[in-house]
């Protein structure tokens, strides 16, 4: 009994040494890990399967064009011949995704749609990527924005590069401090675009 009291004594000791209590040191890096661009995966998959992969792989949904169905399973991911499946659509809602990935959305340019909802690592410098892809700046149509605690106006502004958004829902975003900035900087780059703000 005495034995088991010294055990346990210092195994609760343990508990005050920092790289045991702390967890998110330990998931930041996981999840920096599924975020790691494979180069030679692109090569030989294809963007499309690649930034699949990717995707499910952190956690988001993708839907393929001419599908209704969202496919959120990495192991029943499609196969079949390289550029048949393309991607329309991306929810990334609760996923890991980060800056360190996006090279993945270089090659794409079919999708839409995207939707960042709770993305914890999504940060301004993810969205200004996102405004340079030039395929992106073609294709996307639709953005939500839905807490996302780090996106400041800076991200925000940087999506005014997407020529051909037609839609873009901002809610639940603390960090961003200037609507009326925004509002204006969208009116004069995208006047077609139907912005819609629910911030505080």
């Amino acid at each position: 009994m005495m034995l088991f009291g010294k055990i346990s004594w210092q195994l609760c000791g343990l508990k005050k040494l920092p790289w045991s209590c702390d967890t998110r040191y330990f998931w930041g890096w996981l999840n920096a890990v599924f975020n790691k661009v494979d180069y030679e995966r692109i090569r030989e998959a294809g963007p499309e399967r690649a930034a699949s992969e990717w995707l499910l792989r952190c956690g988001a949904m993708v839907r393929y064009h001419g599908q209704e169905k969202w496919q959120k399973d990495y192991n029943n991911l499609p196969t079949g011949p390289l550029d048949k499946y393309k991607i329309q659509a991306i929810d990334a809602t609760d996923s890991c995704i980060m800056n360190i990935g996006f090279d993945y959305m270089e090659g794409l340019k079919h999708v839409e749609k995207i939707r960042l909802c709770k993305c914890h690592y999504i940060e301004d410098d993810c969205l200004e990527r996102i405004g340079q892809v030039e395929n992106l700046q073609k294709s996307l149509l639709e953005m939500e924005i839905i807490s996302c605690g780090c996106v400041t106006d800076k991200g925000i502004i940087a999506l005014r590069h997407l020529r051909n958004l037609k839609y873009l829902l901002l809610r639940d975003l603390p960090a961003i401090k200037n609507k009326e900035n925004l509002i204006q900087a969208f009116k004069t780059t995208l006047p077609s675009l139907e912005l819609k703000l629910d911030l505080k």
